[in-house]
């Protein structure tokens, strides 16, 4: 029988625990070595090296709407702290290092987190999307991920997914965090904006990129196992050069095993006996 942790048994202990954990992170990166990120520049790098967008309000099940609304708001402010860093050779990216605290305090409103894998609600809550779409814009960037923490559950039918399945990017502040660093000789910059529907990123460099990225899966499925329904599938990397259309690496980036936590019911062709 495996033993429960302390703040299992004792629930008034996990809130000290988490501060416990953020103090730690913060001691660890002023004596790791690093240089974050945190210049920034109004004027846009002159190359486009990725954009992508996210819609903003997604049906999620039976979430309370007004999370959503709390969620824009929250990634609005991220997105102040965020909009037009340099990445410069030799720096890392932080999330976290940049955007602090999503507190009430900082103006950050309840908005959705997820706990196990269920809804719930949190103040700061929707950094996960900002997440996803910055890890995602990173795999079309020769920047090297440092550190990303991946969702080990799949919370929610898929509601317009134009991104391979499991490519998304978990946020705790500030434990759990985004981290890349630019071992390039080149410059790059983000640029994040807003309209209706969207949150738009960009990753912007001064130099003209040589090499364009395809991200795709392979063997998505569905797997039952003892304990539930799990999503699985491969996630491959290609590296094109620009100047003739070759691939120069194909690389298995990630293998994905989450536990499903809704209805697939309607999809039960889809589903394959784990052996």
């Amino acid at each position: 029988m495996s033993r429960r942790l302390l703040t299992e048994r004792f629930r008034f202990l996990l809130p000290i625990r988490l501060v416990q954990k953020q103090v730690f992170h913060k001691i660890a990166m002023r004596f790791d070595g690093n240089v974050y990120c945190n210049t920034f520049n109004k004027e846009p790098l002159p190359n486009l090296v990725f954009e992508h967008k996210s819609l903003l309000l997604r049906k999620l099940g039976d979430v309370d709407m007004q999370l959503q609304h709390n969620k824009v708001v929250n990634l609005k402010l991220a997105a102040k702290k965020l909009d037009a860093v340099l990445i410069k050779p030799g720096e890392t990216f932080s999330f976290w290092g940049l955007v602090g605290n999503a507190s009430s305090r900082n103006g950050y409103l309840k908005g959705l987190c997820l706990k196990n894998g269920e809804a719930t609600s949190g103040v700061g809550g929707g950094m996960c999307q900002f997440g996803n779409l910055l890890f995602w814009m990173f795999l079309h960037t020769p920047i090297r991920l440092v550190e990303r923490h991946h969702h080990s559950y799949d919370p929610f039918p898929d509601h317009e997914r134009v991104v391979p399945f499991g490519t998304g990017a978990s946020l705790m502040y500030n434990f759990i965090d985004l981290m890349v660093k630019n071992l390039t000789e080149n410059t790059y910059q983000l640029h994040i904006y807003f309209d209706d529907e969207y949150i738009h990123g960009e990753i912007l460099s001064n130099n003209e990129p040589a090499f364009c990225y395809n991200i795709f899966e392979t063997d998505h499925h569905f797997v039952k196992k003892e304990d539930g329904i799990y999503r699985q599938n491969k996630v491959f990397r290609d590296t094109i050069r620009k100047n003739g259309g070759d691939i120069v690496t194909n690389e298995l980036i990630m293998i994905n095993d989450c536990l499903v936590k809704y209805d697939i019911s309607l999809a039960e062709d889809k589903i394959s006996t784990h052996i």
